[in-house]
Formats: structure tokens, C-alpha cells, sequence
């Protein structure tokens, strides 16, 4: 699960940092916001022969309970697609778009004894997006490894929130949806009462109680 972070508005009162990604001085905090739901999910498996890169991009996983396996995208077992493929760690590349419903980690494999390089597969991730709704990665639908305009989140306890479902039917009622995204607090509405960390150019979410 993804963490983002958060700050709420104050008037009249001096407020205290809380523990947070990125510390911002003044009247504001700052908490971690996770996306619930199944964000990230290491396999191990192999190359099935579908592909010349295993879970290269456009191909699509079987799902499991602790491995997934790349399979045709025509057959029967195929739950999800790839629409980003990268090599290396999640922490060090480039965040999967915006809308994926979840990650596949890909644990480094090396070659066959025969040296023939056909079954090494490089340690990297897969950005991946379900064949069939629900998707938890879409604005409001209470999960995916990123948050963004349209997503909901709680109040989770210790200077943290997270993402929940807009429409109530997540494990937690929603009490703030990111109305907007811009690069600098100053630039959220007035009517702004919490500040949620998104990433990318416009890094800060303005999100109003629901």
C-alpha cells in the first residue's frame, strides 16, 4: 500500500507537526495516507513463453493467492493487464499511472544452466489494471497504489488517513475526497480542510469532508 501525506487547515491556535513523509512548517500537519486494497504484490514466476519480456506491457496475469502467472490475454485466466512495465525497484522508477489497480513486484530470476538468457527476468514491476470492474485504482474506488483527485480517505489514527471508498461501501466511511491537485499549498480553495501528498508535478491534494 502506498503512503501519501496529509495536512489540515487551523485558525487561532498553534499546531503540531505529526509524524509525516515531508515535514512543512507552519500552521499545518502532515500524516500518511494509505491506499487500501491490494496495491502491491510480489511474484516470483518465470517467463511462460507469451511474450519476449515477462509481463511486458499490453500482457496480462492470472491471479493468485501468492504468486501470479502471465498467461494469454484471450484465455479464461486472465484477470489483469499491464499498462506500465519498469525495471528495478518501485521506490527508485517512475510511479505507475494513475489509475492502476495494483502492482506486481518481480523478484529477479537468472538464466537457465544452458545459457541461453531465455528464462532470466530482471527484478522490476508491473503496473496493472483489472479486465473487469470493480477497480479499486479509479477516482473514488477506495484503493490503488496511488491517491488522486476523486479519492476518499479517513481518518486512520496516528497522524494517518486512508483511501476508502466515495460511495460508503468500503471498510471505513469516507470523511475527506481530494477535490484538486496543485504544486503549492497556497494555491488550494479556501474552503480546503485537509492537504493530502499526491507525488508528481502537482504533489499536493486539496480535499474538503464529505
Amino acid at each position: 500500500m502506498r503512503a501519501s501525506s496529509v495536512g489540515r487547515r487551523c485558525a487561532g491556535v498553534m499546531c503540531a507537526l505529526l509524524p509525516a513523509v515531508a515535514a512543512l512548517t507552519g500552521c499545518g500537519h502532515w500524516s500518511d495516507s494509505e491506499s487500501a486494497g491490494p496495491s502491491a504484490v510480489t511474484t516470483s514466476a518465470g517467463p511462460s513463453g507469451y511474450g519476449a519480456v515477462f509481463l511486458a506491457v499490453d500482457e496480462c496475469s492470472s491471479f493468485g493467492t501468492t504468486s501470479f502467472t502471465e498467461v494469454p490475454c484471450t484465455s479464461e485466466r486472465a484477470a489483469a493487464r499491464v499498462v506500465a512495465r519498469y525495471d528495478g525497484a518501485v521506490t527508485d522508477g517512475p510511479p505507475c499511472p494513475p489509475t492502476t489497480d495494483f502492482v506486481l513486484h518481480i523478484s529477479e530470476t537468472r538464466a537457465a544452466a544452458d545459457g541461453n538468457g531465455d528464462s532470466a527476468v530482471p527484478q522490476g514491476y508491473a503496473c496493472m489494471r483489472k479486465l473487469e470492474a470493480p477497480h479499486p485504482g479509479d477516482p473514488g474506488g477506495g484503493g490503488g497504489p496511488r491517491t488522486i483527485v476523486g479519492d476518499c480517505v479517513y481518518s486512520a489514527g496516528s497522524g494517518q488517513v486512508r483511501e476508502t471508498a466515495c460511495d460508503g461501501k468500503g471498510r471505513k466511511p469516507p470523511e475527506y475526497r481530494v477535490t484538486s491537485a496543485v504544486a503549492e499549498r497556497s494555491e488550494c480553495p479556501s474552503a480546503t480542510a485537509l492537504y493530502v501528498q499526491l507525488g508528481g508535478g502537482r504533489p499536493v491534494g486539496c480535499a474538503r469532508p464529505v
